[in-house]
């Protein structure tokens, strides 16, 4: 239960993020930048932050199913497991997102791809860290 925790809880946080950071990079707000802009990128993010719990949820406790069933392969190591979940979530970021905008190439295919990966990622290193350790009693 604490693994679907994990990824409901930072899945969609990190996601929005990276989600808001490559639109606004493909767009080309990052070609002349300053303080400012930098915090109004902070703002945008704070006042979408809900949208991105909204919509992001349900595929960050998808992933989080690929990654339990994943846990209870015995032979896949942690390691294999966090590509494994990235890799998933890559494919279904670039799926999702990756015709979006004018623009298609090898950048917008990466870039949209790490939207899934980056969080699918990191998610799963948090739940084998904090299920790899003994429960205080």
């Amino acid at each position: 239960m604490k693994r679907y925790l994990m990824f409901a809880a930072l899945g969609p946080l990190v996601g929005g993020f990276w989600l808001l950071l490559v639109t606004t990079y493909m767009s080309g707000y990052w070609t002349e930048t300053n303080l400012a802009e930098v915090a109004k990128l902070f703002v945008v993010f704070a006042k979408t932050l809900q949208y991105s719990y909204l919509f992001g949820i349900l595929p960050a406790l998808m992933l989080g199913a690929v990654d339990d069933i994943l846990f209870h392969v015995k032979r896949i190591s942690p390691g294999v497991r966090m590509l494994i979940v990235g890799a998933v979530g890559f494919i279904a970021a670039e799926l999702l997102y990756g015709s979006r905008g004018p623009d298609s190439g090898v950048v917008q295919f990466i870039l949209y791809g790490l939207v899934g990966f980056i969080p699918g990622t990191v998610s799963s290193w948090l739940a084998h860290k904090k299920m790899s350790e003994p429960a205080i009693a």
